[in-house]
């Protein structure tokens, strides 16, 4: 016997299943509608009674026999059955027909679950006039399976050939939740629909639906075939954009910290990564970020709702690192300073090795993204027999978007070096001079997260040539750049973090130049089992002096542990670090470091905690280090 049965949208999957076990030999299952339908919610029947209330008589008792523990307590807690326990004079008749209710609702929730054809056998057991057990045995028969799955699509994203727009249709294929081979459920079947419109909906198209789902199930063959029809609708584009609770600042600024622009694709993920990067730009407490989907699609109205911070922010911290040791810092922070629109941000750090008072005023962003910038900077550092005293001064304009950031800018440098190690070396050697320069920094990011990036990578470089102006005035060149790439190993989480780095000053080797511009490697981030700053020239005894190469690298495997039990928390690690400083590119060495450690992954970054020991060194170090930066 063959049949096909049409049902409104309104009736849903679960009605549906129920005539389809009524008419065994085929079952067709047809949704349509702006939304994937679902199974509504059986409510869960308790057992128990109210706190201090004597137990209430059931007329009978309930028993399942049923091999696959799921089913099992599928059945005892959505048969219909427990509603009628509590009924205490509940004769043998009413008994008899309420049992056979109960196959078919039983028959119902096993197809939910992918069974057509189970076998439900229902009796009564006990001794006459005792109180009777209900049996419900079940043998489910074979699990219907995926046969088939066919997507469509209509709308925009049906007919365009942008490149966007076919990766956006190949993605919602490639990641359909119930492909074939799998076992058909109601909850996957409405969980696929969902997580296909979500993927739909989330980029160029917010007002994309269902327009129309099929779950076709030949029960004798355990077999279903899915169709789904997505309509994208118009493609969608940002328009004007207006901006609410504006007050202190202008409201232009909320777009320019945005980086949305008007005749950008609309994008979810976009829009709310604006409203992180708003809130976290000191200028505002909280963001909400919408567009009208009513509007025009070709230049869809954006609605910024913005609470903005206060003016004075003051800030207190405690700190310690190995390479630092214990740190406090006060930072103070003025959005309007002296009643002009520029900001102040200053800090004051006491740490045991590199305490620093700075100040920095930057401009708001123009049109293009743009901001003048200026920078005050009074610093020590303390590396055992050398210590630098350091002032700098900086000035030029900088520009910060999704992917890159830009630098322009003129700075002066000053260095004195003092202790016992800077009277045994001549001051070209130990970074004691001073310099003017002029720079040119840029950075780009292409990680797929941040700031715990899986896989992607970053690179960094920086330009610049200027003067020393202590001493004879001697023209140099300085050259750094930086690269950070993550690689996936595997399925299970693993990957590799590799990285290298090098710079190096031309000049001539009688040039005083300030320490800030040379180069000293070793510590938490750059060279482990090694001290801070310790990887240098060698000036005889413990003293160890800036040079003007440097190179760097290392490998590090992370991967996820203890995943069931705190999933996504904890990672561990075996790296391999190198490093070098020399005063030429020919006299490089390699200073190994090789350890392991674990990172706890935080919502600010990852906490990094490492054993390491250099091979050259000797020496066994404990390395600590919070948060993921370049």
């Amino acid at each position: 016997m063959t049949c096909s049965t049409v049902f409104p949208a309104r009736w849903r999957a679960a009605l549906t299943l129920a005539l389809v076990l009524a008419l065994p030999g085929c079952a067709i299952l047809r949704t349509s509608g702006d939304e994937a339908s679902s199974r509504p919610p059986v409510p869960e029947r308790s057992q128990t009674t109210p706190t201090g209330a004597a137990p209430q008589a059931t007329a009978f008792d309930i028993r399942i026999e049923a091999e696959d523990d799921d089913l099992r307590h599928l059945i005892e807690r959505h048969n219909e059955l427990q509603r009628y326990r509590a009924v205490a004079d509940l004769d043998e008749a009413e008994l008899a027909r309420l049992l056979a209710l109960a196959e078919r609702d039983v028959r119902n929730l096993l197809g939910t679950e992918g069974y057509f054809t189970p076998q439900v056998t229902l009796r009564r057991d006990g001794a006459p006039g005792a109180r009777p057990t209900v049996v419900i045995a079940i043998e489910p028969g074979p699990a219907t399976t995926i046969a088939a799955v066919d997507i469509g699509f209509e709308g925009d994203i049906a007919q365009s050939a942008d490149p966007g727009a076919v990766a956006q249709r190949e993605a919602i294929v490639e990641n359909w939740g119930l492909p074939e081979g799998r076992r058909f459920t109601q909850d996957r079947w409405s969980g696929a629909k969902t997580g296909a419109l979500r993927q739909l909906v989330k980029r160029r198209y917010p007002r994309g639906k269902v327009g129309h789902s099929l779950a076709d199930v030949d029960a004798p063959q355990a077999q279903a075939r899915l169709g789904v029809r997505l309509d994208s609708g118009p493609l969608y584009r940002l328009g004007p954009a207006t901006v609410q609770g504006a007050k202190r600042y202008p409201p232009e600024l909320a777009e320019r910290l945005s980086w949305l622009k008007p005749g950008d694709v609309y994008d979810q993920k976009k829009l709310v990564d604006a409203q992180q990067r708003l809130a976290g730009s000191g200028y505002y407490d909280s963001a909400y970020i919408s567009i009208d989907p009513e509007g025009d699609p070709a230049a869809a109205p954006v609605s910024y709702t913005v609470t903005e911070a206060k003016r004075h922010k003051v800030q207190l911290g405690l700190g310690y690192s190995t390479d630092g040791g214990a740190r406090v810092s006060l930072e103070h922070r003025d959005n309007t300073v002296f009643g002009t629109s520029w900001r102040a941000d200053t800090k004051l750090h006491l740490d045991q090795k590199a305490p620093l008072l700075q100040t920095e005023l930057t401009s708001l962003p123009d049109a293009r993204g743009w901001r003048w910038a200026g920078l005050a900077r009074y610093m020590r550092q303390d590396d055992g027999a050398l210590n630098t005293t350091s002032k700098t001064l900086r000035a030029g304009i900088a520009k910060t978007e999704e992917r890159y950031d830009r630098h322009f800018y003129l700075q002066y440098d000053h260095a004195r070096v003092t202790g016992s190690g800077a009277r045994a070396a001549p001051d070209a050697l130990i970074g004691d001079g001073a310099a003017v320069s002029a720079n040119y920094a840029w950075t780009g990011r292409y990680f797929d997260r941040l700031p715990v990036p899986s896989r992607g990578y970053g690179l960094s470089g920086e330009v610049g040539a200027g003067v020393t102006t202590a001493g004879e005035r001697k023209p140099f060149a300085r050259l750094t750049g930086r690269w950070l790439g993550i690689v996936p190993v595997g399925d299970g989480g693993s990957r590799l973090a590799l990285r290298t780095e090098a710079g190096a000053v031309l000049a001539d080797k009688r040039a005083r130049l300030p320490l800030s511009y040379l180069f000293r490697t070793g510590g938490d981030t750059t060279v482990r089992g090694y001290g801070y700053r310790s990887i240098g020239i060698p000036l005889g005894g413990d003293v160890v002096g800036p040079g003007r190469y440097m190179a760097a690298g290392s490998v590090e495997w992370q991967r996820p542990v203890l995943r069931e039990r705190f999933p996504g928390l904890l990672e561990h690690t075996l790296f391999i670090d190198v490093g070098g400083v020399a005063n030429r590119a020919s006299d490089l060495r390699a200073h190994w470091g090789v350890g392991t450690g674990v990172r706890l992954i935080t919502p600010v970054g990852p906490m990094q905690l490492d054993i390491a020991y250099g091979l050259k060194s000797k020496r066994l170090r404990l390395h600590m280090n919070v948060g993921f930066v370049f």
